[in-house]
């Protein structure tokens, strides 16, 4: 069975996710309330209705309340501000009390009836008291989320070695599942230094190139395969997969040459 979709992120959100239209006119860009399992949010729809099939929800479908209202977006525009001004005490707390943990950022919801902060650590913490503590202080409910290398990167953003703005704190999405093969697969040298970015995980763009070069080299002959020129059989010694064209090099006894040919000239 098929149903109606809409995608939309939280504010600084890497992953996007599924909600149901809930008959509304829903279009890109647009910030709409939502239905979560921690009570409602301001989110901005990233893709218009679409259609999936049930199957393929990992979990039960949340519903677009309504969109929301100037009055709303600049009282959650306000809130996060003001939401951010608690960075520096919260972190004075957590030095006074000895927590080996970084706090990163200081979040909440469009009302302001949570309080999320995002920290890093190397050991389990036991914040049992902080989160008391702070619910006390602040009087919202509290949430302390520990984030990995990838979204600490995407919170505080940085320059890649490309020279550009991280991809991940532009708001690109983010592929967990980013492998060394898809190095191999774009020709790129797997010294770590090269294919790693400011957070140490491997690059973002790995992944957003990746089925290019997938399909590409689905079509591609192998290196060192033999194949057959319009000038005869020769030898793959190297692949342009942008350019889908491939050098092949002609041997005899008393010579050799290079010749460029398109992938659509040859056979293997």
């Amino acid at each position: 069975m098929q149903i109606e979709v809409v995608q939309a992120k939280f504010n600084n959100g890497s992953h996007s996710y599924s909600f149901s239209p809930n008959k509304l006119d829903l279009h890109l860009n647009d910030l709409v309330i939502v239905d979560t399992e921690k009570g409602k949010d301001i989110v901005k729809i990233v893709k218009e209705k679409f259609l999936i099939d049930e199957s393929e929800l990992v979990e039960p479908l949340k519903n677009v309340i309504k969109k929301a209202s100037d009055a709303e977006i600049k009282a959650a525009k306000e809130n996060q501000k003001r939401a951010e001004t608690y960075l520096p005490e919260i972190k004075d707390i957590i030095k006074n009390k000895s927590l080996d943990m970084k706090v990163i950022s200081v979040e909440c919801n469009y009302n302001f009836s949570r309080l999320t902060i995002n920290f890093t650590a190397e050991n389990r913490v036991d914040f049992r008291d902080l989160v008391k503590l702070l619910a006390e202080k602040y009087k919202v409910r509290i949430e302390l989320r520990q984030i990995g290398p990838r979204d600490t990167a995407r919170i505080l953003g940085g320059y890649g070695p490309c020279g550009l703005e991280c991809c991940c704190h532009k708001g690109f999405d983010i592929d967990d599942h980013i492998s060394i093969k898809m190095a191999k697969n774009q020709g790129l040298s797997l010294n770590p230094n090269s294919i790693s970015g400011i957070c140490g995980k491997m690059l973002c763009c790995l992944a957003y190139e990746n089925q290019y070069y997938s399909e590409v080299l689905k079509i591609m002959p192998k290196v060192n395969s033999i194949v057959k020129t319009p000038d005869g059989e020769g030898k793959v010694i190297y692949n342009d997969i942008l350019k889908q064209v491939v050098t092949v090099k002609f041997e005899d006894e008393d010579s050799s040459e290079l010749k460029e040919y398109s992938i659509s000239e040859l056979k293997n």
